[in-house]
């Protein structure tokens, strides 16, 4: 058990520090609906209100090792193109800090997004979208917290003994650029809606040096997702939405699906006051993640756990890790009344 103990923890910190690699799959969230800029530019303000922001944390593996921690800002909003017109145009920007390993690898990302909504069929909510990310990225080690075997003699640890080590760059700065189409429609009436959405987008598409050796033949591979989405009125206070995401980058692929069943209690003025979700995802081969997401007016708290299901389960004792998310939504004055009734996606 301890050798088996090992052998998990050596790949973890093999995971943990990309040095030189052809293909690194990047950073990915249980609540991925709540990162459409990461996700799908196309999906940038797609959803009712006028604006969103929100932040997102995310701990990792914290019972094998040094945890994966993720701290992520987000913010959307959307305007008409005009007051006689139901295209209108959203953007975005989204950062994060990520940092993992008994080296502290850290990775900074900043990712501004624009996205275009035309209405195809404004009697439907059908609107055909297209958006655009380009972000910067910067990669950095604290070489100073690496161990190598030369450091180690009888059985003892002495950090003055020289590593017999080239060591690289400590930091790496990349830039990326996204684009993505999404599809969204909705039919039945007020009181019994049901929404579509589906989409494809690519990331690193320039496949930018991915090396802290700065080796050229090193690149970061290209991301597709796809995603799908299905919403639903069950009745006057119930909504089931169901949500799945596919990522392939290079060999890596990662297929997430699942649903939250949404129980709506008090309304004012046809909004609701308060909503309660409850539900779960799998992601294949990995983990079952329980997720509980509670809305209040415009306030919304959502909080989910990875159960490990993959083959670190028994270093783990299949325990994930926790993502806490909280996003506010809202309109904003409008002095144009026309304006303010664009039409807008229902999911």
């Amino acid at each position: 058990m301890k050798r088996q103990t090992f052998y998990y923890l050596f790949l973890l910190h093999i995971v943990a520090l990309p040095v030189k690699v052809l293909a690194q799959a990047d950073i990915h969230f249980s609540q991925f609906y709540e990162t459409s800029i990461l996700r799908n530019p196309a999906l940038t303000g797609v959803f009712p209100e006028d604006y969103k922001v929100g932040v997102y944390e995310r701990n990792q593996w914290s019972s094998i090792s040094n945890p994966y921690k993720t701290s992520l800002l987000s913010m959307e909003s959307r305007i008409a193109v005009s007051k006689n017109n139901s295209d209108f145009f959203s953007f975005g920007l989204l950062g994060y800090v990520d940092k993992a390993g008994s080296i502290d690898q850290s990775i900074i990302a900043f990712y501004p997004a624009v996205n275009y909504n035309k209405a195809i069929d404004p009697d439907h909510h059908t609107y055909l979208s297209v958006g655009f990310t380009a972000g910067y990225l910067q990669y950095s080690i604290d070489p100073s917290k690496a161990t190598f075997n030369n450091q180690f003699q009888n059985g003892s640890f002495n950090p003055a003994n020289p590593t017999g080590e080239f060591l690289p760059s400590p930091k790496l700065n990349m830039w990326d650029l996204g684009t993505g189409i999404n599809l969204n429609t909705s039919t039945g009436s007020d009181n019994r809606i049901t929404t579509y959405i589906i989409g494809v987008s690519g990331y690193h598409l320039t496949q930018p040096k991915f090396s802290y050796y700065q080796d050229s033949a090193m690149h970061s591979n290209i991301r597709w997702n796809l995603n799908a989405a299905v919403s639903t009125q069950l009745s006057d206070d119930l909504v089931l939405q169901l949500q799945s995401n596919f990522a392939q980058q290079g060999t890596y692929q990662e297929l997430l699906a699942g649903g939250l069943l949404g129980w709506t209690g008090k309304m004012v003025a046809e909004e609701p006051v308060f909503v309660m979700y409850i539900g779960a995802f799998y992601r294949i081969g990995d983990a079952i993640i329980p997720v509980v997401k509670v809305k209040y007016k415009n306030l919304a708290l959502g909080i989910s756990y990875d159960i490990n299901t993959s083959s670190l389960k028994e270093a783990s004792n299949m325990q994930g890790g926790y993502e806490v998310t909280l996003f506010l939504t809202g309109r904003y004055p409008n002095k144009h009344a026309n304006w303010g009734k664009t039409i807008c996606p229902r999911f």
